[in-house]
Parts: C-alpha cells; structure tokens; sequence
C-alpha cells in the first residue's frame, strides 16, 4: 500500500490545495459562515446568487474540503437519515421528492460551473448477500410501494448481476436517483464558483464559539447578523456543542486500477454505486480512472469526541475492508490497495438530519447526515439561503427544518453506549452470515436503543 492518510486519495490523487490566506482581524459582514465543507460552501453559493450585494465570509480550520466533502465515498444519492420514518407520511414523501430533485440540481450546478468532478447517475444497488439481508431489502421494497411514485425495483440474483457481480449476492433493491463523482473535485469547483461570486474563504482560521451576531475565532472576532454553523462532525469542538453531534467515523480503502479482464468478470458499468444490506453496512463506487474505491466502518468512535487530524486509519481496519472487498469481488484479490484513509461524520442522537435558523439570534445550523451528505448539503445550503433571507418556499416547510434532536449523553457513557451498539451490530451479522434467515435480535435492540428504529 502506498498511502495512509494525507487527508484522502481523492485529495491526494488531485493535489492539497494552495492554502488561502487567514482572516485578517476583526471584521462586520451581513453572514458569517463556519465550515467550509458541503454545507457553508453551498450556503454562500446560493446567497451570493439570489443576493450579490451580501457580505458574506466563509471561516474554515484547516482548508475547503478538509472534512468529509474531501473523504466521502463519492455517493451523490437521495437519502437524508430520519426521512419518512422520522417525519410521517406526508412530509417523508415531500422530503423525498425534495432529494430526488437535488440530486439533478447538483449535476446542473456543476455543469453550470464548469466543474469536471467524474460526475455519472447511474443509480445505487443495495445488495444482500445472505437470507437475512434478502429479507430486510424485500421488506423495503413492500413498504416502498405503498408510497406514491415510488421507483425502487427489486431484484433477483441474476438481475442484481446485471449491474454488478458481487460474490453471494442473492438479491438487491435499485433506484435511479444516485450517481457516483470524485468528492475533492467536486468540493474544489465549488470553492471557486464561490469565490468567483465574492464570497471570501479565510482559511487557517479556528473558530472557538458562535454567539448571537458573532463568531469568535482565533485571529479576531468576526460580526454578522447571520452565523451559519456548518462543522458537521467536528461541531464538537465549538463551545457549548460537544453533546450536539457524536463524531463517528468511517473508514476507506481503494484499490489500484484493475485490468479490463477483472472488469470483464466484475461486469460492473462504472455508474452504479454500490452498497450493502448489513448492519455494518459497507459502500463503493467504480471510479473514473477504474479503481474500486470501498468503505465501511473502523473504529466508530474515538473517546470525547476525539477526531483524527490527517485521515489516517488503523491496520486492523485495513484489513479488515480489504478482505471485504476481496469478498465481494475475487476477480480484484490480486489487485493491491493503493490507499486508505478516514474522516468523521456527523450523528445526532436521534439519527435524523436537521437544517434551521434561530431568528432570535440569528444563529443557523444544518448537518447530522450520517453519511448520507454529499446531497443533503445542498438541499441544507438552499435551505439556509432561503431561511436567512426570509424567503418562503417550499424548502423552508420541509419537516427537517428546525429539528432539534435531544443532546448526547455524556462521557463515559457515550462511548460505552457507541461501543456496545456497535459489538452488537458486528455480532448480529456475523449470525447473519452463518445463516440465520431473519433479522437478529441483537440488531433490533441496539437499533432501539441507538435510535435508528
């Protein structure tokens, strides 16, 4: 293996960006914006274009896209965690055609942009390799039926091999509504149409609160009628924040270019991501230059909320994807891991994203995607621009919007809980894969207790 860390291969495969320069000192501007991932860059996208003549500065740690904009598994898809479950029939399927659309919104953006980020819809399949599996992706699908408009498709074995042969595969559901793209491009295109619009990035720059009309960092205080809290998983390291969102992290591998006689075998389009029914779920795309980028859980969480600095990712967990992957697709056992790398992503304790502003105290926020946010940003950024611009649209009555979920409990108790549900899920799946036909019950009670239910 060639690489370990250096923020991701993505970033690593295009170059670390030339770093902009730190905020000067004290400032005033009309929105003040912290985080320059997905979220905060999306946000001032869509301000400066309903509204030039904003203020408007973006206040970042490290450099746009260090997070996991720069690490994500290149997932453009229609999921937004809670969903249907967490806000009821109707406003589910609103919320759903909401992501549907934002998908095509982001492709129309880029292209608008000029931004060239491998960017291919090819939908996502979600494969069971065992009859527990099989059995929870049947029971999706039924209940996917009986909301309107529905476009999720089951599959037998040999219609799931039509997309993809993946190793034991006895079944998968489908839906259009995903394409697969390189994170990092993406994330750099976006920061300079952002910059093209006037909006100024001042990296190198540590926020240490947000507090009405101003957000303190450590090269002065900048003042705003708005401040925008876009941290995601590393909200916990704001003032007053640790117990808003759990940092939980997530690991990847991805391999060297396989040769077309792998390919041939695989029988993989190139579009389709790839994902799988188990608790501890893994996710994959083919990428553009034809390595298989493939993630899945390591160590879930590090105590106090602690989040790594470079990406680096444990042997164990290495190994441990490596011979997933390996599993999934003998034709690529012989094809080295060229690189491994790890980021954290943001969980609140109900498991349910949120987007909202507190016009009391100008204070707005927007994150808890649980992976699931290469999309969701950029319904969350529109949203954001519509709220502090006290636009009424349909966004705006989205369920998620002024979602508060209840705070995490405290240490040592939160890693006690996320250790524990994670052994179960982990346990769960391997009586699973030595063929329990229906769900573990160990997965339901951790599903319970966690939230996910």
């Amino acid at each position: 293996m060639t690489g370990n860390g250096g923020v991701s291969h993505w970033w690593q495969q295009i170059g670390l960006p030339e770093s902009r320069p730190p905020l000067p000192g004290d400032m005033q501007v009309d929105v003040a914006i912290v985080g320059a991932g997905f979220t905060g860059l999306w946000a001032a996208y869509y301000l400066a274009s309903l509204q030039p003549d904003l203020r408007i500065v973006v206040l970042e740690r490290r450099f746009a896209g260090f997070g996991a904009s720069g690490r994500n598994g290149g997932w453009l898809t229609n999921s937004v965690t809670g969903g249907r479950e967490a806000y009821g029939r109707e406003g589910g399927s609103r919320q759903q055609r909401a992501m549907n659309e934002t998908v095509d919104e982001v492709i129309r953006v880029a292209g608008d942009e000029g931004i060239d980020a491998d960017i291919r819809k090819g939908g996502e399949l979600t494969v069971a390799r065992n009859a527990a599996q099989w059995g929870r992706l049947r029971a999706f699908f039924a209940e996917e039926n009986t909301w309107p408009h529905t476009d999720v498709r089951l599959g037998d074995a040999a219609e799931t091999a039509a997309h993809v042969r993946v190793a034991g595969a006895v079944g998968s559901v489908w839906h259009p509504h995903c394409a697969r793209l390189h994170p990092a491009k993406l994330v750099r295109g976006l920061a300079a149409a952002v910059e093209r619009r006037g909006v100024r990035i001042y990296e190198d720059t540590t926020v240490r609160a947000i507090e009405p009309g101003r957000a303190v960092t450590d090269r002065g205080v900048v003042r705003a009628e708005h401040v925008l809290r876009a941290t995601e998983g590393f909200t916990p390291d704001l003032a007053g924040e640790h117990r808003t969102w759990l940092p939980m992290n997530s690991s990847m591998i991805v391999t060297a270019p396989l040769p077309p006689e792998a390919w041939e075998e695989i029988g993989w389009n190139g579009a389709t991501t790839l994902g799988d029914g188990a608790h501890v779920y893994m996710y994959a795309q083919r990428t553009a230059d034809d390595r298989i980028a493939f993630g899945g859980r390591g160590v879930p969480y590090r105590y106090g909320s602690r989040v790594d600095s470079d990406g680096r990712t444990q042997t164990r967990t290495i190994e441990n994807l490596t011979a997933l992957l390996r599993s999934f697709f003998p034709a690529a056992a012989r094809v080295p891991v060229d690189h491994a790398w790890a980021g954290v992503l943001g969980v609140p304790r109900d498991w349910s994203a949120t987007v909202g502003l507190d016009r009391g105290t100008g204070i707005g926020w927007a994150g808890g995607y649980v992976g699931t946010g290469v999309a969701t940003t950029n319904l969350a950024g529109r949203t954001l621009a519509d709220l502090v611009l006290g636009r009424e649209t349909e966004r705006t009555t989205l369920p998620w919007v002024g979602h508060q979920a209840r705070r995490w409990e405290p240490e040592p108790l939160r890693w006690l809980a996320v250790q524990g549900l994670y052994a179960a899920y982990h346990l769960a799946d391997r009586q699973e894969s030595r063929g329990r036909s229906r769900t573990s019950p160990v997965a339901r009670i951790a599903d319970v207790v966690s939230g996910r239910h």
